[in-house]
């Protein structure tokens, strides 16, 4: 059964925990209704906590392509809409010369056609049904680049000057993200529905270990949980998301261990803190006291 045609959030919630992804009750609602109502689904929150899993979820639950935009600064149209491709149509004009064509009309409609138009992936998520848009870290381009974006996303088409309105027959999902680096503007988060990704408690967090991470030994998996828990209270510059705990118990199974003391903790921080004032905190902690406490 298409993802698009449940009944309600919790099917929605089935479908994608079977892809490893697991949502809550309000996250459930704010997908379903996404889906339901072709709205884009804007998702905020810290680096690392699965704003950019959720679209590679809803993908493969939808059995969907899904259609990346990394944004960055100074990002335009001809990188994420569409572009001509000037080699071709350049060794196509010598082409046409060499065997006499010399009808400039006729010239200029070859130069344009379709065949050397190269779709970015805006028009990709326009032309392919079903796919799953997903634009990342929008934050990160400047305002022209938004209400280019909210102008495409009002209407699921695009008017390209040589070809005319190309529209979407079935709008994409649309997946955007946001790591709130600056703020985006009113106009584009009205047109979406909004989720705010925060860091799940301990219990959801550990169930999303032992799902993506099988293979580690439960014990290991909770002590890594419990550790990260902790160390998100500790006033880090960056404190450390769901997909840094998962890289960290990895790398201490890596190592052969099935469960974590506070010395192997320390030597292991590297995989789950990525600055220097972080570690530092974070060797300043009673990390054994850390996991006496919580049992582990």
């Amino acid at each position: 059964m298409p993802i698009t045609r449940l009944d309600g959030p919790e099917q929605v919630r089935a479908r994608l925990a079977e892809t490893g992804y697991l949502v809550d009750e309000g996250l459930a609602v704010t997908c379903y209704l996404a889906l339901r109502l072709h709205r884009p689904l804007f998702c905020e929150g810290d680096a690392g906590v699965g704003k950019t899993a959720l679209a590679s979820a809803l993908a493969e639950a939808l059995d969907a392509p899904l259609i990346r935009l990394q944004c960055h600064e100074g990002i335009d149209a001809s990188q994420a809409l569409y572009d001509w491709d000037f080699p071709r149509q350049l060794l196509h004009l010598r082409a046409a010369e060499a065997v006499g064509v010399k009808d400039a009309d006729r010239l200029e409609s070859e130069l344009y056609d379709r065949r050397f138009l190269v779709a970015r992936p805006l028009l990709q998520a326009l032309q392919r049904q079903p796919s799953v848009l997903l634009v990342d870290e929008i934050d990160r381009a400047d305002d022209e680049f938004e209400a280019f974006l909210l102008e495409l996303l009002s209407e699921y088409a695009v008017t390209i000057p040589e070809l005319g309105t190309l529209r979407a027959e079935v709008p994409p999902v649309v997946v955007l993200t946001s790591n709130r680096t600056r703020e985006v503007h009113d106009a584009l988060k009205r047109r979406c529905l909004y989720h705010w990704f925060d860091h799940p408690g301990f219990a959801r967090e550990l169930a999303i270990v032992r799902r993506r991470l099988p293979d580690v030994s439960a014990r290991l998996a909770e002590q890594v949980t419990a550790l990260v828990q902790a160390l998100r209270g500790a006033d880090l510059v960056k404190p450390p998301g769901v997909a840094e705990t998962i890289d960290w118990a990895e790398a201490l199974d890596a190592l052969g261990a099935t469960e974590v003391d506070a010395e192997l903790a320390v030597s292991t921080l590297g995989s789950v803190l990525k600055y220097r004032e972080d570690m530092d905190r974070a060797r300043g902690l009673d990390l054994a006291a850390v996991l006496a406490a919580r049992g582990v």
